[in-house]
């Protein structure tokens, strides 16, 4: 059976859960439907990239990749400001959501770090 490593990584199980917790927020939404679509894409997109970066051949792409990923976080907080703003989600739902959202942050700013620093190392070779 083919094991696909990026699954052990902690911060793609998290950015899993969190991608789960967003389409469950979709689901509940009326209306907005472009707004709707464009937060199930960058939900799916940040455990996506991670994924995708793992699984290509150099680091300088993996690192790439997470970057992508961590810019898709970003934008699903965004849009989840907008909807609490305008009432689809409370306050406190908002706040949850961006806890989660905070932890998974630093593992892929701290992963990006050990990935350049891994790839500075291969260079000073």
């Amino acid at each position: 059976m083919i094991e696909f490593d990026f699954k052990k990584l902690i911060v793609w199980q998290k950015s899993m859960a969190l991608a789960e917790l967003i389409l469950e927020i979709c689901e509940s939404v009326k209306g907005h439907y472009r707004l709707v679509e464009q937060l199930e894409s960058c939900s799916a997109s940040v455990p996506q990239n991670i994924a995708e970066g793992k699984g290509r051949h150099s680091i300088k792409e993996y690192i790439h990749f997470l970057y992508i990923s961590r810019g898709s976080l970003y934008e699903c907080i965004t849009l989840l400001n907008l909807f609490q703003r305008k009432g689809i989600i409370s306050a406190e739902r908002l706040n949850y959501i961006e806890n989660q959202a905070g932890e998974i942050l630093k593992m892929l700013n701290a992963l990006i770090s050990s990935q350049r620093t891994k790839l500075q190392d291969l260079k000073g070779l």
